[in-house]
């Protein structure tokens, strides 16, 4: 029970955060306000983050933590490159449409990226992440039938992601413009049909 109450208490604090982040910037919520909305002594917070940024640093984790376990399942299945990318873009609107509610928080984030150096790291560490298994996926393309050389496993990983940052930026700022992740899927079917021609 204890615990219990102690995730729930982290979970408040970290959902209000998010609240008064977005809605008045990160420079402007200070630890009173968090504490205020969350209805938790400033102990209890200081229990469990040791600063604000820590607690945005957490909020970036876990926004990022939710955005690997799709990636992982879709990429630990056992599938071939194509229905992994197709099942991972499928599964991605709950991404856009949270994306939506948090863009000024994103924005925040890039801000103080450039101010923090362990947000940054933070920031940062996924896209090297992303970009190595991404490569490694395509490395695993059969090429025994192939006529021509296959395109490089990490030049396809990166255009793979200029594809899905491109779209995350874009639902940021025009979250009803287009159905994200049904767009997700189209464009990586292109760049796939693309490069089994290429190889063919």
């Amino acid at each position: 029970m204890p615990q219990q109450r102690s995730e729930e208490t982290r979970e408040r604090l970290l959902s209000a955060a998010e609240r008064l982040f977005a809605s008045q910037g990160y420079d402007a919520t200070g630890v009173n306000h968090i504490c205020a909305a969350a209805r938790i002594s400033k102990g209890a917070f200081y229990h469990h983050f040791p600063t604000k940024l820590a607690l945005f640093q957490a909020l970036l984790e876990n926004w990022l933590g939710q955005l690997d376990a799709q990636l992982e399942s879709a990429l630990t299945a056992g599938m071939n490159p194509r229905s992994a990318l197709l099942a991972m873009a499928a599964g991605m609107q709950p991404v856009f449409d949270a994306a939506g509610s948090r863009t000024r928080i994103i924005l925040e984030f890039w801000i103080q990226s450039g101010r923090q150096p362990d947000l940054w790291q933070t920031a940062v560490a996924p896209y090297h992440r992303y970009l190595e298994r991404f490569a490694a996926l395509f490395a695993t393309t059969d090429s025994s039938s192939q006529t021509t050389s296959p395109p490089d496993a990490q030049a396809q990983a990166r255009i793979l992601l200029a594809l899905a940052l491109g779209f995350l930026l874009q639902s940021f700022f025009d979250p009803t413009g287009a159905a994200w992740s049904e767009l997700s899927v189209q464009s990586i079917q292109i760049m796939m049909d693309g490069l089994e021609r290429k190889t063919s």
